[in-house]
C-alpha cells in the first residue's frame, strides 16, 4: 500500500529545493558567502575558491516545511517528528554559525571543535529525554542475530555517540559536488523504506522529505557545483540520520546503510593513526575520495561510484532487516 504522506513530503520537498535555490543562491553570492578552499586540498580544487556556499540553508527549509505541511495535513505531526527536526535544524545551526566564521570572519576552522561537540550533546541530550519521556525503546538489537540488550540509562551514551559520530562522519564526505547530496538520499531513502516497513510512518515521511531536498539540491550541486551545502547541510543531515536510525530502533544498521560514511571516517583515522605512529600516509590523501582524484580519477567517476557504494550498502542493510530479521 502507498503511503501518500511519504511520497507528498518528498515531491513538496523536492520542489521547495529546486524553487528556493534560484532566490538563495544570488543572496548567497551578493552576500560573498564563498567558499574557502584548503591550500592543503587538491590542486584541481582552486578553481571552486568562490562558489557560494552555506546552501545547507536551502536543504533545511525545505526539508523543514514539507514535513511540518505535510505531517500536519496527514496527521503525523508526532513528538518523535518534532524531534527529528530538532536534531536537523539544532545541527544545522551550529554548522551554519562554524560556516559563517568561515566566510564572514575568514577563519577557515569555523567553531573549534569543544564548541561544536558541547552543542551538539546538548542538542542529544535533549533528544533522548524528549524521547525517553515518551517511551522510548533503550533495547538494541544485533542485525542478523536475534540477540538483544536492554541498555537501560546507558542508551543515553549511545544516542550521543550516534548523533555526534554521524554528523561529523557525514561532514567528512561533503568534499566533492554532488557526493553527499547523492549519498545522503541514498541512506535517507533506505531509512524512509525501513521506516514505513516497521509501521512508523511518520519518520518515514520526514525521511522522504530529506530525500526530496537532497535531490533537489543535487540539481543545482552537481559536478560542476552552483552552490556547496557547506556544514550548515552536512552537519545537519548527519545528526539527523542518526536520529531516524534511533527513532525506529534501527541503530545499528546505520553502520551498513552509512556504510559510505562509515569507511570515509575510517580512511582518516586510519590515516591519522599510521603517519603518527609510523610517519608514513596510507592514503595519497583523506578523507578516501580524495584518494581516488589523486589516483586520476575524475571527480564526475569518484562521485559516481561513491553513490553506486552507497546504493549498494542501502539495498544491504534493507535486505538484513526485511528479509533476514
Amino acid at each position: 500500500m502507498i503511503e501518500w504522506s511519504v511520497v507528498l513530503a518528498l515531491v513538496v520537498s523536492f520542489l521547495l529545493c529546486v524553487g528556493l535555490s534560484p532566490m538563495l543562491i544570488p543572496a548567497l553570492k551578493r552576500l560573498k558567502f564563498g567558499q574557502s578552499i584548503r591550500e592543503e586540498g587538491p590542486s584541481s580544487h582552486q578553481k571552486k575558491q568562490g562558489t557560494p556556499t552555506m546552501g545547507g540553508v536551502m536543504v533545511l527549509l525545505a526539508i523543514a516545511a514539507a514535513t511540518i505541511v505535510i505531517a500536519l495535513i496527514f496527521s503525523e505531526l508526532t513528538i518523535q517528528v518534532w524531534m527529528l527536526l530538532l536534531v536537523l535544524l539544532g545541527f544545522g545551526i551550529i554548522g551554519f554559525l562554524d560556516d559563517f566564521i568561515k566566510v564572514v570572519k575568514k577563519r577557515n576552522l569555523g567553531l573549534t571543535s569543544k564548541q561544536k561537540l558541547v552543542a551538539q550533546l546538548l542538542i542529544a541530550v535533549v533528544f533522548f529525554f524528549v524521547l525517553d519521556a515518551v517511551g522510548l525503546n533503550t533495547e538494541i538489537t544485533i542485525p542478523l542475530t536475534t540477540y538483544s540488550l536492554d541498555l537501560g540509562w546507558f542508551y543515553i551514551v549511545l544516542v550521543m555517540l550516534m548523533l555526534v559520530g554521524a554528523s561529523n562522519a557525514v561532514n567528512l564526505t561533503d568534499g566533492l559536488d554532488g557526493l553527499l547530496a547523492g549519498t545522503a538520499a541514498v541512506a535517507f531513502g533506505a531509512y524512509a523504506i525501513l521506516s514505513w516497513y516497521v509501521g512508523a510512518t511518520d519518520v518515514a515521511l520526514f525521511s522522504a522529505a530529506v530525500v526530496g531536498a537532497a535531490l533537489g539540491f543535487l540539481v543545482f550541486n552537481a559536478h560542476p557545483a552552483k552552490v556547496f551545502m557547506g556544514d550548515t547541510g552536512s552537519l545537519a543531515l548527519g545528526g539527523a540520520i542518526a536520529a531516524v536510525a534511533i527513532a525506529v530502533n534501527l541503530e545499528l544498521l546505520l553502520i551498513i546503510i552509512g556504510g559510505v560514511f562509515v569507511i570515509e571516517t575510517l580512511s582518516v583515522i586510519i590515516q591519522v593513526a599510521s603517519f603518527k605512529l609510523r610517519n608514513k600516509r596510507v592514503f595519497k590523501m583523506s578523507p578516501l575520495h580524495h584518494h581516488y582524484e589523486l589516483s586520476g580519477w575524475s571527480e564526475w567517476r569518484v562521485v559516481v561510484t561513491f553513490w553506486l557504494a552507497a546504493l549498494v550498502f542501502a539495498v544491504l542493510g534493507i535486505y538484513i532487516e526485511v528479509w533476514l530479521g
